[in-house]
């Protein structure tokens, strides 16, 4: 009974320990660089601030003009992360974009938008994927919390194989690389990240019905935490093009839905997509795009 109880108050003992031990294993942290590091403010007049020592970058609108940035660097494949909290309140008529795209006339782009609503009502999240200029691939979805109320991550994994959008983890859309049925996929130009926010009430809100209240102005969205896990592009090639995609650095570049992802994929395109082009027949009617009968 002695050696018991000794044992087991030694173990009470040790157990803090182990726990401290095992705690930097255990907590899994995402170190962000300051904003001005990696972005750039482009236009707005003073209406974007970079705040907080660089953790917290704002956009604003009002009457007389939106705000916006860009990424001071371009990529070519990424898995990038930012946290938006949007417009509280009455935002109809706002749009806040986030998005990577590059020059052109035949551009690849790849799209965030969160068109504002009357106050109680949803935003709608629009996505699409524009390749080589062609664009016409929209699928929106209201979300499962308030996007207004706290800071949520919003990500793009882009690799040769797929572009997968995500919100908090959860994977909302994937376009899948279709070029064996001559469907054009984004994997040629770099793409710079920009954001910005302004005024779109002749469509944004109930397609233009719902005009923008300007005596709730200005406008404000806020951003933290960026995050990009990419290949940098400069002087004509890629960071990546001395490093195996199969190192774990960059595990990312041919990273594809697991069947628990696919799973919360499909829960959420069942509960929460409010729009597929792949399902607008009397959009397309000749037919719908060749990348709609993906497996």
């Amino acid at each position: 009974m002695g050696s018991t109880s000794s044992s087991s108050v030694l173990s009470i003992l040790l157990l803090p320990l182990l726990i401290l031990l095992l705690l930097p294993s255990m907590i899994i942290t995402t170190s962000a660089n300051p904003f001005h590091q990696d972005f750039e403010i482009t236009w707005g007049d003073g209406r974007a601030k970079i705040l907080n020592d660089g953790e917290l970058l704002t956009l604003s609108l009002d009457k007389a003009s939106g705000s916006g940035f860009q990424s001071k660097n371009e990529y070519l494949f990424g898995k990038i992360d930012m946290q938006l909290k949007l417009v509280p309140g009455n935002s109809a008529g706002t749009v806040t974009a986030y998005y990577l795209s590059s020059k052109g006339s035949a551009w690849d782009e790849i799209d965030f938008e969160f068109l504002g609503n009357l106050s109680g009502n949803p935003y709608i999240l629009h996505t699409n994927v524009f390749s080589q200029g062609k664009g016409n691939r929209e699928q929106q979805f209201y979300l499962w919390f308030d996007p207004t109320a706290d800071f949520h991550t919003y990500s793009i994994l882009w690799n040769p194989q797929r572009i997968i959008f995500s919100v908090d983890g959860t994977p909302i859309r994937e376009f899948k690389n279709m070029e064996s049925s001559s469907v054009p996929f984004p994997k040629n130009q770099p793409m710079r990240i920009y954001s910005s926010l302004w005024n779109a009430d002749d469509w944004a809100t109930r397609g233009g019905l719902v005009k923008t209240d300007w005596t709730q102005a200005p406008f404000t969205a806020s951003y933290m935490n960026f995050n990009a896990d990419a290949c940098v592009w400069s002087s004509g090639s890629s960071s990546c093009a001395s490093t195996s995609s199969t190192s774990s650095s960059n595990s990312w570049l041919s990273q594809e839905l697991d069947s628990a992802s696919q799973k919360r994929l499909q829960w959420a395109q069942k509960n929460y997509m409010i729009y597929n082009y792949c399902s607008d027949t009397k959009r397309f009617p000749q037919g719908l795009p060749p990348e709609c009968f993906t497996s």
